[in-house]
């Protein structure tokens, strides 16, 4: 635990603090590129998972099985290394938005696919007799209805993904726990390896524990609130 009480070490991290803004910056950088690309491939596969072709609910089957059955870190270095090999690398800021984006679609896949299909079936058979297509039973009927349970979800995935960037550090990246390395590493930083992982750590909380505590208290809202309705629209005995 060095330096872990000595004021030299803290004061160190406090003269080289932009170092952990930096890291900050690239970490959340990564991170909403991320959640962009996962975004797109999570509604794109959570639709071809509830859709009625057997050959796009087997593609969506296989990515999100391939994808959740391997460590991220795996993937990030078959993005990077095997890549660079073939004289094709992305760099590791595109590595890291390609492989966070890939590994968190799958998930986000899932929580789509099991919001759609959490709205009662008799929703897309309305939809059905009122004219509208595929496209507009989803996009005006059944992912409005479907929010409310993806959204919950959704967010704790989101808080996998930003500590998932931490994977970076595995091909050298610039996100926040590779700066730290870095910083407690460096000719002129070194040594104060306590300090500046506390800081690393601390930062990382700051960031995921309000967006788990918010996605626990809204999750928790809903049930109460589904619970109500039910309680409201079940006829009382005379």
């Amino acid at each position: 635990m060095s330096g872990l009480f000595s004021p030299r070490a803290w004061n160190k991290i406090w003269i080289y603090r932009e170092t952990f803004l930096l890291g900050i910056m690239n970490t959340l950088k990564t991170a909403v590129i991320a959640l962009l690309i996962a975004l797109m491939l999570g509604i794109i596969f959570g639709l071809m998972a509830t859709s009625n072709r057997k050959i796009l609910k087997s593609i969506s089957r296989v990515y999100v099985e391939v994808i959740q059955n391997t460590p991220v870190l795996l993937q990030m270095c078959f993005l990077y290394y095997a890549l660079a090999f073939s004289g094709h690398s992305p760099g590791i800021i595109v590595t890291g938005f390609l492989a966070l984006g890939i590994y968190t679609g799958a998930y986000m896949a899932e929580v789509i696919r099991a919001g759609i299909e959490s709205v009662p079936k008799g929703q897309f058979e309305a939809a059905q007799s009122q004219g509208f297509g595929y496209a507009g039973q989803m996009f005006y009927i059944i992912i409005p209805q479907s929010i409310k349970v993806i959204l919950p979800p959704m967010t704790n995935v989101i808080v996998n993904m930003i500590k998932n960037t931490s994977c970076l550090y595995i091909v050298g990246g610039a996100d926040l726990l590779s700066l730290t390395y870095s910083f407690v590493t460096g000719e002129n930083t070194g040594g104060s390896y306590a300090p500046a992982y506390i800081v690393c750590g601390v930062i990382f909380f700051l960031i995921c524990f309000p967006l788990s505590s918010f996605a626990s208290m809204w999750e928790t809202s809903l049930k109460k609130r589904d619970q109500k309705v039910f309680q409201n629209s079940t006829p009382k005995e005379a």
